[in-house]
């Protein structure tokens, strides 16, 4: 269970996967905005990388029995598109309102480099079924802390008029993530044990 914690809660900040390992970039930037649109692309990312973290395992465990890893790749791409798609003809019968919600976020989600890596990151680091979970839902979690804190700086930003013109839009936001990062990296070594 402290393994899990720990995954878990150095996934959110030390080893976030966008402030640390700079990935999911083109919706960070695009979406983080406004709060609304973050919070609601930042739900969509938990849901879906958990979920595929949790599909991708037992499939390359069973390529691995096979003797078939090099197919990896291209399986956990298909897998990715699959829930996704899955995921959102499930939504739209099942709960139109929360569908709607959801907006262009979750087929946006398909193509977002951190589903694949946080896949690719599981096999390389050799977790468990419960590991791969706990690093899954984490690394989701810690992206959307990311976007959201992204956005919310942003739109504070955004209502001020000293900010130079060469700096508004994605400039600032390119800015606002280097400090960010610098402050979560400060994270590593920290143990709550």
């Amino acid at each position: 269970m402290k393994n899990i914690i720990e995954i878990i809660i150095s996934t959110m900040t030390s080893q976030n996967i966008a402030l640390v390992y700079i990935l999911g970039m083109c919706p960070l930037i695009a979406i983080s905005t406004n709060v609304k649109n973050a919070k609601g692309m930042g739900i969509a990312v938990v849901f879906v990388v958990t979920l595929t973290g949790i599909i991708n395992w037992p499939i390359y465990e069973l390529l691995k029995t096979t003797g078939t890893t090099n197919l990896s790749l291209l399986v956990f791409i298909i897998t990715i598109a699959a829930t996704v798609q899955f995921l959102e003809m499930f939504l739209a019968k099942f709960s139109p309102k929360l569908y709607n919600s959801f907006g262009i976020y979750l087929p946006l989600i398909t193509v977002n480099c951190v589903v694949l890596a946080v896949s690719i990151f599981f096999v390389n680091r050799d977790y468990n079924f419960i590991e791969t979970a706990a690093f899954s839902f984490g690394s989701s979690v810690g992206w959307m802390l990311a976007i959201v804190l992204l956005a919310g700086i942003r739109q504070k930003i955004s209502k001020n008029s000293y900010l130079p013109k060469g700096l508004s839009g994605k400039a600032i936001a390119f800015i606002i993530l280097g400090i960010l990062s610098l402050a979560f990296i400060g994270f590593t070594g920290l143990s709550i044990f």
